[in-house]
Protein backbone atom coordinates (compact mmCIF):
# COMPACT_ATOMS: atom_id res chain seq x y z
CA UNK A 1 0.00 0.00 0.00
CA UNK A 2 1.97 3.54 -0.86
CA UNK A 3 1.83 6.08 1.73
CA UNK A 4 -0.91 7.95 0.30
CA UNK A 5 -3.65 4.99 0.35
CA UNK A 6 -2.82 4.50 3.83
CA UNK A 7 -3.26 7.96 4.68
CA UNK A 8 -6.55 8.43 3.04
CA UNK A 9 -7.15 5.00 4.92
CA UNK A 10 -6.49 5.85 8.15
CA UNK A 11 -8.55 9.03 7.56
CA UNK A 12 -11.46 6.88 6.70
CA UNK A 13 -11.48 4.77 9.56
CA UNK A 14 -10.88 7.71 11.95
CA UNK A 15 -14.38 9.58 10.33
CA UNK A 16 -16.01 6.29 10.75
CA UNK A 17 -14.62 6.19 14.61
CA UNK A 18 -15.93 9.88 14.81
CA UNK A 19 -19.17 8.77 13.41
CA UNK A 20 -19.61 5.71 15.88
CA UNK A 21 -19.12 8.12 19.03
CA UNK A 22 -21.12 10.82 17.99
CA UNK A 23 -24.24 8.71 16.22
CA UNK A 24 -25.17 8.28 19.61
CA UNK A 25 -25.53 11.39 21.40
CA UNK A 26 -27.01 13.25 18.75
CA UNK A 27 -30.04 10.67 19.06
CA UNK A 28 -29.68 10.23 22.82
CA UNK A 29 -33.07 10.30 24.87
CA UNK A 30 -33.48 13.87 26.54
CA UNK A 31 -35.14 14.63 29.66
CA UNK A 32 -36.27 18.28 30.35
CA UNK A 33 -37.58 19.55 33.50
CA UNK A 34 -41.47 20.69 33.60
CA UNK A 35 -43.43 22.36 36.15
CA UNK A 36 -47.14 23.77 36.38
CA UNK A 37 -48.82 26.87 37.65
CA UNK A 38 -51.30 25.14 39.61
CA UNK A 39 -51.41 21.83 42.09
CA UNK A 40 -50.74 18.80 40.75
CA UNK A 41 -53.40 16.97 40.10
CA UNK A 42 -56.17 19.93 40.56
CA UNK A 43 -58.44 20.52 37.50
CA UNK A 44 -56.52 23.53 36.11
CA UNK A 45 -52.94 21.37 36.23
CA UNK A 46 -54.71 18.45 34.57
CA UNK A 47 -54.97 19.35 30.87
CA UNK A 48 -50.70 20.28 31.26
CA UNK A 49 -50.28 16.98 33.01
CA UNK A 50 -51.91 15.26 30.16
CA UNK A 51 -49.41 16.75 27.98
CA UNK A 52 -46.13 15.62 30.07
CA UNK A 53 -48.04 11.94 30.29
CA UNK A 54 -48.55 12.23 26.16
CA UNK A 55 -44.70 13.21 25.43
CA UNK A 56 -43.52 11.08 27.50
CA UNK A 57 -45.48 7.76 26.03
CA UNK A 58 -44.66 9.12 22.30
CA UNK A 59 -41.37 10.50 23.12
CA UNK A 60 -39.49 6.96 24.36
CA UNK A 61 -35.66 7.22 23.36
CA UNK A 62 -36.17 10.82 21.90
CA UNK A 63 -37.68 13.39 24.98
CA UNK A 64 -38.78 12.86 28.60
CA UNK A 65 -40.77 15.44 30.27
CA UNK A 66 -39.76 15.47 34.14
CA UNK A 67 -42.72 16.78 35.78
CA UNK A 68 -41.19 18.61 39.40
CA UNK A 69 -43.91 19.75 40.82
CA UNK A 70 -47.13 22.63 40.55
CA UNK A 71 -47.53 26.07 41.86
CA UNK A 72 -47.75 27.25 44.79
CA UNK A 73 -45.81 24.52 46.18
CA UNK A 74 -42.98 24.74 44.36
CA UNK A 75 -43.27 29.02 44.93
CA UNK A 76 -45.65 31.46 43.55
CA UNK A 77 -47.52 30.48 40.48
CA UNK A 78 -46.54 34.36 39.31
CA UNK A 79 -43.26 33.57 39.14
CA UNK A 80 -43.31 30.09 37.47
CA UNK A 81 -42.90 31.56 34.12
CA UNK A 82 -40.11 34.66 35.13
CA UNK A 83 -38.12 31.44 36.41
CA UNK A 84 -38.88 29.03 33.46
CA UNK A 85 -37.68 32.00 31.40
CA UNK A 86 -34.61 32.46 33.15
CA UNK A 87 -33.74 28.59 33.08
CA UNK A 88 -35.26 27.00 36.59
CA UNK A 89 -37.62 25.23 34.27
CA UNK A 90 -37.52 23.95 30.44
CA UNK A 91 -41.18 23.75 29.71
CA UNK A 92 -44.71 25.06 31.82
CA UNK A 93 -48.21 24.65 31.79
CA UNK A 94 -49.47 27.94 32.61
CA UNK A 95 -52.48 30.21 31.97
CA UNK A 96 -51.86 33.74 30.97
CA UNK A 97 -53.16 35.32 34.45
CA UNK A 98 -49.96 33.84 35.68
CA UNK A 99 -47.38 34.97 32.84
CA UNK A 100 -48.45 38.89 32.54
CA UNK A 101 -45.95 39.92 34.76
CA UNK A 102 -43.51 38.81 31.69
CA UNK A 103 -45.75 39.90 28.66
CA UNK A 104 -47.71 42.85 29.13
CA UNK A 105 -49.91 41.90 26.32
CA UNK A 106 -50.78 38.47 27.65
CA UNK A 107 -54.11 39.14 28.04
CA UNK A 108 -55.00 38.90 24.60
CA UNK A 109 -54.88 35.32 25.10
CA UNK A 110 -58.26 34.96 27.20
CA UNK A 111 -59.99 37.95 24.93
CA UNK A 112 -60.76 36.08 21.72
CA UNK A 113 -63.84 34.56 20.95
CA UNK A 114 -61.59 33.06 17.71
CA UNK A 115 -59.97 29.50 17.63
CA UNK A 116 -56.46 29.21 17.52
CA UNK A 117 -56.69 27.69 14.05
CA UNK A 118 -58.08 31.23 12.63
CA UNK A 119 -55.06 32.87 15.39
CA UNK A 120 -52.32 31.40 13.51
CA UNK A 121 -53.59 32.04 10.26
CA UNK A 122 -54.24 35.61 10.33
CA UNK A 123 -51.07 35.81 12.50
CA UNK A 124 -52.13 36.38 15.67
CA UNK A 125 -50.14 33.44 17.18
CA UNK A 126 -47.12 34.58 15.23
CA UNK A 127 -47.34 38.04 16.46
CA UNK A 128 -47.56 37.24 19.77
CA UNK A 129 -44.37 34.44 19.28
CA UNK A 130 -41.68 37.15 18.41
CA UNK A 131 -43.01 39.20 21.70
CA UNK A 132 -42.16 35.97 23.11
CA UNK A 133 -39.01 35.45 22.24
CA UNK A 134 -38.15 38.81 23.07
CA UNK A 135 -38.44 37.28 27.07
CA UNK A 136 -36.72 33.88 26.27
CA UNK A 137 -39.91 32.32 25.94
CA UNK A 138 -41.47 30.32 23.26
CA UNK A 139 -45.07 29.86 22.88
CA UNK A 140 -45.77 26.18 21.82
CA UNK A 141 -49.58 25.48 22.23
CA UNK A 142 -52.53 26.12 24.08
CA UNK A 143 -53.38 22.60 25.94
CA UNK A 144 -56.52 23.16 28.01
CA UNK A 145 -59.63 25.60 27.77
CA UNK A 146 -62.09 25.71 30.86
CA UNK A 147 -64.45 27.95 29.01
CA UNK A 148 -65.37 31.12 30.40
CA UNK A 149 -64.76 32.90 33.61
CA UNK A 150 -67.94 33.16 36.02
CA UNK A 151 -68.55 35.05 39.34
CA UNK A 152 -68.87 32.98 42.44
CA UNK A 153 -70.51 34.29 45.06
CA UNK A 154 -72.16 33.74 48.34
CA UNK A 155 -74.21 36.00 48.80
CA UNK A 156 -77.48 37.14 45.93
CA UNK A 157 -77.10 40.27 43.89
CA UNK A 158 -79.20 41.71 41.50
CA UNK A 159 -77.43 43.42 39.51
CA UNK A 160 -74.37 43.99 37.74
CA UNK A 161 -72.90 46.06 40.99
CA UNK A 162 -70.07 44.47 43.06
CA UNK A 163 -70.10 47.40 45.48
CA UNK A 164 -69.97 45.90 49.20
CA UNK A 165 -68.00 42.76 48.14
CA UNK A 166 -64.73 41.84 48.73
CA UNK A 167 -63.34 39.24 46.12
CA UNK A 168 -60.57 37.11 45.66
CA UNK A 169 -59.45 37.92 42.01
CA UNK A 170 -56.35 36.81 39.97
CA UNK A 171 -55.18 39.71 37.31
CA UNK A 172 -57.50 38.27 34.96
CA UNK A 173 -60.58 40.59 36.10
CA UNK A 174 -59.28 42.65 38.58
CA UNK A 175 -60.26 45.43 36.47
CA UNK A 176 -63.35 44.53 35.78
CA UNK A 177 -64.64 43.65 38.82
CA UNK A 178 -63.28 47.08 41.05
CA UNK A 179 -65.14 49.30 37.86
CA UNK A 180 -68.23 47.52 39.46
CA UNK A 181 -67.46 48.60 42.73
CA UNK A 182 -65.62 45.90 44.35
CA UNK A 183 -62.89 45.54 46.48
CA UNK A 184 -60.54 43.31 45.76
CA UNK A 185 -57.69 40.81 47.21
CA UNK A 186 -55.24 38.08 46.20
CA UNK A 187 -54.78 34.81 47.33
CA UNK A 188 -53.09 31.05 46.09
CA UNK A 189 -55.89 28.83 44.83
CA UNK A 190 -55.98 26.68 48.06
CA UNK A 191 -56.79 29.40 50.52
CA UNK A 192 -59.86 30.07 48.70
CA UNK A 193 -62.37 27.57 50.72
CA UNK A 194 -61.39 29.02 53.65
CA UNK A 195 -61.40 32.62 53.12
CA UNK A 196 -65.38 32.07 51.80
CA UNK A 197 -65.57 29.75 54.58
CA UNK A 198 -64.78 32.70 56.83
CA UNK A 199 -67.01 35.19 54.98
CA UNK A 200 -63.37 37.53 54.14
CA UNK A 201 -64.54 37.17 50.61
CA UNK A 202 -67.83 37.01 49.40
CA UNK A 203 -66.52 35.75 46.16
CA UNK A 204 -64.51 34.75 43.62
CA UNK A 205 -63.62 34.52 39.85
CA UNK A 206 -63.20 31.12 38.32
CA UNK A 207 -63.69 29.22 35.20
CA UNK A 208 -66.54 26.72 35.65
CA UNK A 209 -64.70 24.25 33.58
CA UNK A 210 -62.04 24.26 36.73
CA UNK A 211 -64.55 24.68 39.34
CA UNK A 212 -63.09 22.59 42.35
CA UNK A 213 -65.81 20.21 43.50
CA UNK A 214 -65.23 21.13 47.72
CA UNK A 215 -66.36 24.69 46.90
CA UNK A 216 -69.71 23.92 46.72
CA UNK A 217 -70.37 23.85 49.92
CA UNK A 218 -68.91 27.95 50.64
CA UNK A 219 -70.36 28.97 47.03
CA UNK A 220 -74.20 29.81 47.13
CA UNK A 221 -74.20 31.37 43.44
CA UNK A 222 -72.73 31.21 40.04
CA UNK A 223 -73.02 34.51 38.14
CA UNK A 224 -73.81 34.15 34.44
CA UNK A 225 -72.92 35.41 31.65
CA UNK A 226 -69.52 33.92 31.83
CA UNK A 227 -66.88 36.20 30.40
CA UNK A 228 -63.47 35.49 28.91
CA UNK A 229 -61.94 32.42 27.96
CA UNK A 230 -59.47 29.86 30.57
CA UNK A 231 -57.29 29.04 28.07
CA UNK A 232 -53.77 27.09 29.68
CA UNK A 233 -50.69 27.39 27.79
CA UNK A 234 -47.20 24.71 27.03
CA UNK A 235 -44.78 27.11 27.73
CA UNK A 236 -41.20 26.41 26.38
CA UNK A 237 -37.09 28.07 27.73
CA UNK A 238 -35.94 29.66 24.42
CA UNK A 239 -32.67 28.30 24.68
CA UNK A 240 -33.46 25.31 25.86
CA UNK A 241 -36.26 24.82 22.86
CA UNK A 242 -33.16 26.22 19.94
CA UNK A 243 -30.81 23.00 22.02
CA UNK A 244 -33.45 20.73 21.09
CA UNK A 245 -32.98 18.38 17.85
CA UNK A 246 -36.05 18.83 14.88
CA UNK A 247 -37.41 15.32 16.28
CA UNK A 248 -37.44 16.32 19.46
CA UNK A 249 -39.92 19.93 18.71
CA UNK A 250 -41.41 17.88 15.99
CA UNK A 251 -42.27 15.79 18.95
CA UNK A 252 -43.39 18.95 21.00
CA UNK A 253 -45.13 20.35 18.26
CA UNK A 254 -47.12 17.85 17.10
CA UNK A 255 -48.31 16.81 20.87
CA UNK A 256 -49.54 20.41 21.31
CA UNK A 257 -51.20 21.30 17.99
CA UNK A 258 -53.52 18.17 18.66
CA UNK A 259 -54.42 18.98 22.49
CA UNK A 260 -54.48 22.85 20.99
CA UNK A 261 -57.30 21.18 18.39
CA UNK A 262 -59.22 19.41 20.74
CA UNK A 263 -59.54 21.92 22.85
CA UNK A 264 -60.88 24.99 20.57
CA UNK A 265 -63.47 26.93 22.25
CA UNK A 266 -66.69 25.95 22.72
CA UNK A 267 -65.92 22.09 21.84
CA UNK A 268 -68.68 19.09 22.10
CA UNK A 269 -66.12 17.56 25.16
CA UNK A 270 -66.31 20.98 27.26
CA UNK A 271 -70.08 21.83 26.47
CA UNK A 272 -70.63 18.56 28.19
CA UNK A 273 -68.41 18.86 31.01
CA UNK A 274 -69.62 22.41 31.82
CA UNK A 275 -73.28 20.89 31.21
CA UNK A 276 -72.10 18.21 33.90
CA UNK A 277 -70.59 20.47 36.11
CA UNK A 278 -73.81 22.56 36.18
CA UNK A 279 -76.02 19.92 36.68
CA UNK A 280 -73.92 18.12 40.04
CA UNK A 281 -74.04 22.15 41.53
CA UNK A 282 -77.43 22.64 40.99
CA UNK A 283 -78.05 19.19 43.13
CA UNK A 284 -75.90 20.38 45.70
CA UNK A 285 -77.81 23.43 46.02
CA UNK A 286 -75.89 26.50 43.95
CA UNK A 287 -78.09 28.55 41.91
CA UNK A 288 -77.51 30.68 38.82
CA UNK A 289 -77.97 34.39 38.66
CA UNK A 290 -78.60 35.28 34.92
CA UNK A 291 -78.23 38.55 34.04
CA UNK A 292 -80.38 39.62 31.34
CA UNK A 293 -81.09 42.67 28.82
CA UNK A 294 -79.19 46.07 29.82
CA UNK A 295 -77.55 43.98 32.93
CA UNK A 296 -76.67 41.53 30.74
CA UNK A 297 -74.94 44.66 28.59
CA UNK A 298 -73.52 46.15 31.25
CA UNK A 299 -72.10 43.42 32.46
CA UNK A 300 -70.47 42.22 29.42
CA UNK A 301 -69.33 45.69 27.99
CA UNK A 302 -67.38 46.12 31.70
CA UNK A 303 -65.76 42.93 31.34
CA UNK A 304 -64.46 43.45 27.81
CA UNK A 305 -64.30 47.41 28.00
CA UNK A 306 -61.79 47.36 30.49
CA UNK A 307 -59.96 44.32 29.53
CA UNK A 308 -59.16 45.95 26.20
CA UNK A 309 -58.57 49.38 27.86
CA UNK A 310 -55.93 47.51 30.70
CA UNK A 311 -53.79 45.85 27.75
CA UNK A 312 -53.92 49.34 25.41
CA UNK A 313 -52.77 50.53 28.43
CA UNK A 314 -50.02 48.10 28.69
CA UNK A 315 -48.51 48.39 25.42
CA UNK A 316 -49.48 51.26 23.58
CA UNK A 317 -47.22 50.14 20.71
CA UNK A 318 -48.80 46.41 19.84
CA UNK A 319 -52.11 46.64 21.54
CA UNK A 320 -54.18 48.05 19.07
CA UNK A 321 -52.28 46.07 16.39
CA UNK A 322 -52.93 42.88 18.19
CA UNK A 323 -56.76 44.18 18.95
CA UNK A 324 -57.53 44.13 14.93
CA UNK A 325 -56.02 39.93 15.03
CA UNK A 326 -57.42 39.26 18.49
CA UNK A 327 -60.52 40.64 18.14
Amino acid sequence: MTIKATILAVSALSVAVIGLNTTPALSKEVTIRGASCFPIGSPPSRGFESVVKAVNARGKGVLQIKLVGGAPAIGSPFTLTQKMAGGAYDIVGCTEAYFGNVLNEAPVFRLSPKPYSELRKNGGIAYLQKLLHAKNIHFIARHADHGPFHLWLSKKIDKPDLTGLNLRVAPVYTAFFKSLGATVQTAPLPQIYTLMENNTVQGFGWPAGAFVPPWVKVTKYQVNPGFYWSTLHTLANLKKWKSLSKAQKNLLNKVGLEFEAQNEPGNAALNARLKKGLAKRAKAGLKVIEFKGADRKKWLDAAYGEAWKEVLQRSPKHGKQLEKLFR
